[in-house]
């Protein structure tokens, strides 16, 4: 008997996606975006929607299931990670004094050793709430910028710069993502 999850997915047009192709919610005015900024930020949604498709359907306990030893990877790992990534982004681009870390340091997010035993669901909740706050003040901070060109904040980063680095960071996190799904339940697809 294998211990591996058992590929599936719920698409029925293409078995090897992850929902049908009119289902999904990346692809939803098939239409190309108008200019840099707006195609920058398609993608970025994209790929903020394509981590949140991986964790849907999800119990705390399954998102909190590590990848493979020593890595202490697990998807609500991912979610606090990028929920502190997002904050330490918006330090780069302001003048103001840094906030603080929510969970420690970027690496800290990964460590669950202060979740309780016993957690709530709520935890799971709370933790999606609070990444997508961080991701509206972000977004909020970029939105201030006209031109992407424009050098902003203590790092001196172009606005471009800045966004081209979230989509990579998200587009590489995905992938990890898709390999943690996969693990917990067999679910596999783009």
């Amino acid at each position: 008997m294998s211990t591996s999850p058992q590929r599936w997915s719920i698409a029925t047009v293409y078995p090897d996606l992850w929902v049908d192709p009119d289902d999904d919610p990346r692809s939803s005015d098939r239409h190309s975006p108008d200019g840099e900024l707006a195609t920058l930020l398609s993608y970025l949604r994209d790929y903020r929607l394509t981590l949140d498709l991986k964790c849907q359907g999800l119990t705390l306990e399954q998102m909190m299931k590590l990848s493979v030893p020593p890595s202490t990877m697990s998807l609500f790992g991912l979610v606090r990670h990028m929920t502190e990534v997002e904050r330490d982004w918006r330090n780069w681009i302001t003048d103001g004094e840094p906030e603080p870390p929510i969970y420690g340091s970027l690496d800290d997010a990964f460590d669950l050793s202060d979740v309780p035993s016993h957690p709530e669901e709520t935890v799971l909740t709370d933790a999606f709430a609070r990444l997508e706050q961080e991701q509206a003040a972000t977004d909020a901070e970029v939105s201030r910028h006209d031109d992407l060109g424009t050098h902003v904040g203590r790092e001196d980063i172009a606005v471009r710069e800045f966004l081209v680095h979230r989509i990579e960071e998200y587009a590489r996190h995905c992938g990890h993502a898709d390999l943690l799904r996969e693990c917990i339940d067999g679910r596999t697809g783009q």
